[in-house]
This record gives C-alpha cells, structure tokens and sequence, in this order.
C-alpha cells in the first residue's frame, strides 16, 4: 500500500500529469469561448432589432410629431385623412390583456396552491404537463376557438355583443396565458421552505391558514412576476386578438366592441397594403417601438419587485 502511494506521488512529481492538466484547462478555456459567443450572439440580436426600430421610428417621427402620435384619439393611418393617435391601439391592448388577466390571474394562482398545496405526488406530476400542454396550442387554433365558438355562446347572454369584440379575445387569451402564470406561480409556491408550513401548523393554524398567511406572503414574489410575465405575453399576442378582437381601431373601454390592438396593426399593414419606405409602412415601426417600450417596463417592474420583495431563507 505505501509502495503504490509512492509510486503515484512520484508519477505526479514526474509531470506525466501535466498533459491532462493542460488538455482540461483548453477544454475550459474553449467551452467558455463557446458560451461566451453564445450569450454575446443573442445580445447582438437584441440590439439589432432595439436599432432597426429606432431609426425607422426616427423616420415616421420626421414626419408626425410626438405629441400628435401621444395625444390624437383617432387612428387612421391608412385613410385619406390620416390621423396617428395610437393611444386608440394602446386602449385596445389595454383591453383584452386586463381582461385576459382578469381570468388568468385568479385560475392560475387557484391552480398553483392546488398542485403545490393539496395535489399528491401523483397527481402533480400527471396534471402539471396536462396543464402545460395548453401552452403548446397554436395561437391561431385559440383565435378561431374564440371566434367561432365562444363568440357564439356569449351571444345569445350578452346583448350587443359584436361577431368581433375584445371580450371572446380577452377570455380566450388568458386561457392562453394560464399555463405561464400556474407553472411559475406553482414553482414560487413549492420553493418555500416547509420548515414555515411546520411552525404555523405546530401554532395551531390549518392549512388554508397556513397557505394565506405564510406561503402565500413567502412566494409573493414570484407570483408577482408571473403575472407581470403573463401581461408581458398578453401585449404580445398577435393571432388570437387580430382574429377574434378584429381590425377595427376605436377607442373604448366596452368589451362587446371590436378593437385592434398594437399587434393585430402590425399584421394589418405587413400584409403589403402599404407600400414599402411610406409613411404608413412606417407606422409598424413607431407602433413596435411602443409596443417594445411597454413590455420593458413591463420586465422592468417585475426585476424591481422580485429583487425588493424576495425573501431569502438560508
């Protein structure tokens, strides 16, 4: 036994090591080439559009003046007698994404505490991917859903409710955005310690108690977060609000009307009815530059909270 811990400290003195050393230390130094060109890559790319928006906004803004484009309440780009005013489109993104959060909220967090809270092992591990495959429907099959089908069954309880409306586009899209809220939401909630869960029952509390006033306050942050990614993916949402919500850009709060939203415009002019390096091309760009303007602060708030109100346990 002596002989062989000899034998290998003079191997190891003898620098027959050395080459493997040498060969790990490349193979490190390449892996963090690699991941480094990665990370610098999808910067780049970001960049990229962050620029190719400005400057064709700085183009529409040469053109139409800021305040008109904040301030006018019509949006009729593609008239005779144009008008820019896009809070028109933010009124309609406003619309179905509160709405859509409105449904999405509450399912969510209801669905989180169950898996979380209550589900067996079992049957968390067979509902949670059941609830995540909605996430993987095209949102094409979930625009027609709402139009052909939900619009229908509201119909008939809900006067003057429109074939287009912000409502069946609303419902639709926060069944859309449940699975990004429940699945987030579920992993803030199943990160708190137990040892809370045991002290507030060894106090005497149930365990809707324990869920309301210890767990609940502990994942606080990353419910949040969810949520505000949820809203984030809502604003984002092209295909469900251009097919059920309709083009029809008008500002209002009544969810029975037809609305377009920042997205569905986007889709509008992209269809070749405006010609290339006009100005109402043009608009696409100043309305993505909002669009891109209101999920940053979006991200923003939600980086803001999680990093104020996270709690940390040790």
């Amino acid at each position: 036994m002596r002989d062989s811990v000899v034998s290998s400290k003079q191997v190891a003195d003898s620098g027959l090591w050395r080459p493997k050393r040498s060969l790990s230390r490349w193979s490190e130094w390449i892996v963090k080439i690699v991941f480094g060109m990665f990370a610098l890559i999808s910067i780049a790319t970001t960049a990229g559009i962050i620029f190719s928006l400005i400057f064709e906004t700085i183009e529409f803004f040469r053109e139409v003046p800021m305040w008109r484009f904040l301030t006018d309440t019509q949006w009729t780009p593609l008239f005779t007698n144009p008008q820019y005013g896009v809070i028109v489109l933010i009124c309609g993104t406003f619309l179905t994404s509160a709405i859509a959060l409105l449904v999405a909220m509450p399912l969510g967090l209801m669905a989180a505490i169950y898996l979380s809270e209550y589900a067996s092992f079992r049957v968390r591990r067979w509902l949670k991917p059941a609830l995540e495959i909605l996430a993987g429907i095209p949102s094409v099959v979930y625009g027609y859903f709402a139009l052909l089908f939900i619009t229908p069954l509201l119909q008939p309880l809900i006067p003057g409710l429109q074939t287009f409306n912000a409502l069946s586009a609303g419902l639709i899209l926060g069944i859309a955005i449940l699975p990004t809220i429940a699945s987030l939401s579920e992993d803030a909630i199943y990160a708190v310690p137990q040892n809370l869960r045991q002290g507030s029952y060894a106090l005497g509390a149930m365990r809707w108690e324990t869920v309301q006033n210890v767990v609940i306050p502990a994942a606080l942050s990353g419910i949040v977060a969810s949520c505000v990614l949820g809203v984030a993916r809502a604003v984002g949402e092209t295909l469900i609000v251009t097919i059920a919500a309709g083009q029809n850009p008008r500002l209002t709060l009544d969810p029975r009307s037809s609305v377009q939203t920042m997205t569905a415009f986007i889709v509008q002019v992209s269809q070749g009815d405006a010609p290339t390096q006009s100005l109402e091309f043009k608009t696409i760009f100043a309305v993505g530059m909002t669009l891109f303007g209101i999920t940053l602060v979006l991200n923003i708030f939600s980086f803001w909270f999680v990093n104020r109100f996270r709690e940390k346990y040790e």
